[in-house]
């Protein structure tokens, strides 16, 4: 019976730690996002304007999605160079193709960016990098920021599922709203960044890494008093267009993350370590809550646990919830995305795990479906919207007061 008494004690301390570490992760979510988003926005968003911006778009030689996202600009943005593996031909763009014999330390995106920062002029204040996919949205300027972000919604590519566990990914950024307060932003994950080009100029790109715009946001925190700025716009790149691709985008995005941890300094690696816990493992969460009312009653503290455990799965149905407000989705809709959640956690934290135990070392960009098909697959959008759309005005709706109807589309 001491045995049995001491078994359960062990087991007691140990799905405790279990518990504060996710805990850590969760109540720090909610100290971002509730507290240190406080002054978010400022006054100064319109302080540089479009004139005062290039755009740069990495690609490898996706010309039809890449000449989609030139023509969404803002015609006031007269700068746009794209910066290509092969040659493509693109209307209102400078294509600039990295020679093959470039070599440096950077490798696959990374290397093309560092190429293109030794090569290319900018004599702009800024420059604005896209994802070959980012259609920009409400773009009317910058604020007055060493390194701003801007939010994104990833829009229906024809995999459910994928969009679902973007939804939930959305609603869990809302925590860069508090990132200004922070020496580090946590990670530039995004429709896309802007950053000073004299920044940029001095820091390059030329390190060995996976996750170029964490890292060098990282990098840009340590050598600079880093001025964030975040720009809730909610530019619109696309969902990956199946599980296998999201899982890979995870798991590259998992394995980035934990191959740069050295660039943080001591103070945020307790942060840093129960994040990645908390993203990778939080599908076991429910399994803590189980474990709770598994345990005899005599195990010390059995009844907080099963409370505290019960706190920490009500907070990942509120990641989802944020996620449909930033997609306007309709209120009567709610109930059926929160229904989906488990599913959404699974499918968000198995490409992470797959990071953690199998770490990735090479890029590999996510496919991309053709314009053409994003506007068949989404409700909201006629033939030729992307193209022709104003990139100072939203992609679909007129209003952010509007409600989208539509259940996996726009």
């Amino acid at each position: 019976m001491p045995q049995l008494e001491l078994l359960n004690s062990i087991l007691a301390v140990l799905l405790w730690v279990a518990l504060a570490v996710y805990a850590f992760s969760s109540l720090w979510w909610l100290f971002e996002t509730v507290l240190l988003s406080s002054g978010w926005k400022s006054d100064d968003e319109g302080v540089w304007g479009l004139d005062d911006i290039q755009v740069r778009i990495l690609t490898i030689d996706a010309a039809s999605v890449v000449q989609t996202t030139v023509d969404a600009l803002p015609d006031q943005i007269t700068d746009v160079r794209v910066i290509a593996e092969r040659d493509i031909d693109i209307d209102g763009a400078t294509v600039y193709v990295v020679p093959e014999e470039f070599d440096c330390q950077a490798t696959n995106k990374g290397r093309a960016v560092e190429w293109a920062r030794r090569n290319v002029d900018c004599h702009r204040e800024y420059i604005l990098y896209l994802d070959e996919d980012t259609i920009v949205t409400d773009l009317t300027g910058l604020p007055d920021a060493d390194f701003v972000q801007f939010t994104e919604k990833p829009i229906y590519t024809g995999s459910r599922l994928t969009y679902l566990a973007e939804v939930f990914r959305t609603g869990y950024q809302f925590e860069q709203l508090g990132f200004h307060r922070l020496s580090y932003p946590l990670y530039a994950w995004g429709g896309g960044f802007a950053i000073r080009t004299d920044i940029e100029a001095d820091l390059g790109w030329n390190v060995a890494t996976i996750t170029e715009d964490t890292n060098l946001i990282w990098r840009a925190a340590d050598a600079y008093d880093l001025d964030y700025r975040l720009v809730d716009s909610r530019f619109r790149n696309q969902a990956p267009p199946s599980v296998a691709a999201m899982l890979k985008q995870r798991r590259r995005w998992m394995s980035g993350t934990i191959g740069d941890d050295h660039l943080l300094p001591i103070r945020y690696r307790p942060l840093y370590l129960t994040r990645v816990i908390a993203w990778a493992f939080s599908p076991f969460v429910p399994l803590l809550l189980v474990a709770a009312y598994l345990l005899p009653g005599s195990a010390p503290g059995t009844a907080l646990y099963a409370l505290i455990s019960t706190g920490l799965l009500a907070i990942i149905f509120l990641y989802m919830l944020f996620g449909v407000v930033a997609y306007r989705k309709h209120p009567l809709l709610w109930p059926l995305y929160l229904l989906m959640t488990p599913v959404a956690v699974v499918l968000h934290a198995v490409g992470a795990i797959w990071g953690v135990v199998d770490p990735v070392t090479e890029f590999e960009v996510t496919e991309k479906v053709a314009p053409e098909t994003v506007e068949t697959m989404n409700a909201g959008l006629d033939s030729g919207a992307l193209a022709d759309h104003d990139g100072t005005e939203r992609l679909v709706r007129d209003s952010a007061d509007e409600y989208d109807t539509h259940l996996f589309d726009d």
